[in-house]
């Protein structure tokens, strides 16, 4: 598994996607210290990018990876190697080069701009950490549907609905339904809707962590009474590595029937 990963790994450095998507972040750092000249509100402005922006990179990077080495993969099938060790390599691979780019391009400028000398250097970690689990998540996710697609559109064409689907279409269901049941106590819902969704989880944590849950209303101090707590940021990263290791347990079931 350990040489499909450093493969995945130079295979997509040599890619001038991953460069594109360091390239971007990077800009994308030093322009936003450049307007705000705050390390705190760049932060703040940067988790709005990137809370919709890293799921999405994720999907079209898993799927297309997927698709692209498809012909390399069913040559390694025929060799005397696991299934689950090739895609798992595979996986990891994607997800760390992504990791790597996100990490590095964001880095950078923060760290010229004395981000070390900031008090926002916790949150800074924080949007870095779970920006990385998005990664890791949302490759998985991608990964799923592209071993249950066959045709190469369908596929992608899944993909974007199901981020397009935890991105923006969840949270008008969830408002939507706030405001139906507005009389009755909707505090557990809230708390177990906002675990459904790795995106919403996400920015969840942010927000509390920047002490500006009071944008979120009556929601925001449900939040703050079960997020704000160290056994709730605990059980919000638990709930994240499930969606982490969900998707791969349902991988490894459906790589065990599939006919190359």
């Amino acid at each position: 598994m350990l040489k499909i990963l450093k493969y995945s790994i130079y295979d997509l450095l040599r890619s001038r996607w991953s460069y594109v998507y360091f390239t971007f972040y990077l800009i994308l750092g030093f322009v936003l210290l450049f307007l705000n000249n705050d390390i705190n509100k760049a932060v703040i402005t940067m988790m709005n990018i990137i809370i919709v922006l890293t799921p999405l990179i994720g999907t079209i990077f898993g799927v297309m990876y997927y698709y692209n080495s498809k012909e390399f993969t069913e040559l390694l099938l025929a060799q005397p190697i696991e299934r689950n060790n090739i895609f798992l390599g595979q996986y990891i691979g994607i997800s760390l080069s992504l990791t790597l780019s996100l990490v590095l391009g964001l880095g950078i400028p923060f760290v010229l701009y004395g981000l070390f000398k900031s008090a926002a250097i916790f949150d800074f970690t924080l949007l870095v950490v779970v920006g990385s689990f998005l990664n890791f998540i949302f490759v998985a996710l991608a990964y799923n549907i592209a071993l249950s697609t066959e045709n190469k559109i369908k596929g992608f064409g899944y993909a974007i609905l199901m981020w397009l689907f935890l991105a923006v279409i969840y949270d008008g269901i969830f408002m939507i339904s706030l405001m139906l049941f507005n009389e009755y106590p909707l505090d557990n819902f809230s708390l177990i809707a906002t675990m459904l969704n790795p995106i919403d989880l996400s920015r969840i944590l942010i927000l509390l962590k920047l002490d500006i849950s009071a944008l979120l209303g009556y929601t925001g101090a449900v939040f703050k009474d079960f997020f704000g707590t160290n056994k709730g940021a605990m059980l919000s990263f638990l709930v994240l590595c499930l969606w982490i290791f969900v998707p791969l347990f349902r991988m490894k079931r459906k790589l065990r029937k599939k006919d190359f």
